[in-house]
């Protein structure tokens, strides 16, 4: 439902729509939205909004370079995982037997590493082609 639910977001002409406005468009139960909309805008794909006046809260876009951000918004998780393998091989390392789990732990480390370096990189190249300012 969250892919469904985005998806109608991203495709649909209105700037902003009400969990109603999902609910009919998707053909689903107010639940099934409801859970749909948390975990978009958990995740930073949708804003949730209240119009003044209203107790209906409205959901939209991210302002901006949608993508760019969602990747961006990533980043920190994946400094939050390098700092959790790190903790973990330090455990590991210090029992008699961890030799192999703390081997595939720096693996898995050096990999999330790259992954953020590299995503760092292709958000400035990215900015870059647009003729953004960093």
């Amino acid at each position: 439902m969250p892919a469904r639910a985005f998806a109608f977001v991203l495709t649909d002409p209105s700037e902003t729509r009400t969990a109603r406005d999902l609910a009919e468009g998707l053909e689903a139960s107010p639940a099934a939205v409801s859970g749909a909309v948390r975990y978009l805008v958990d995740n930073r794909l949708l804003v949730k909004e209240r119009t003044p006046g209203s107790r209906a809260e409205r959901y939209r876009l991210a302002d901006g370079d949608l993508w760019a951000t969602i990747i961006r918004a990533r980043l920190p998780l994946m400094e939050h995982m390098i700092a959790g393998i790190d903790e973990a091989i330090g455990y590991l390392g210090a029992h008699p037997t961890g030799e192999v789990g703390t081997a595939r732990l720096r693996e898995t480390r050096e990999f999330f590493a790259f992954m953020q370096q590299d995503l760092a990189e292709m958000l400035e190249r990215w900015a870059a082609s647009r003729g953004v300012p960093r």
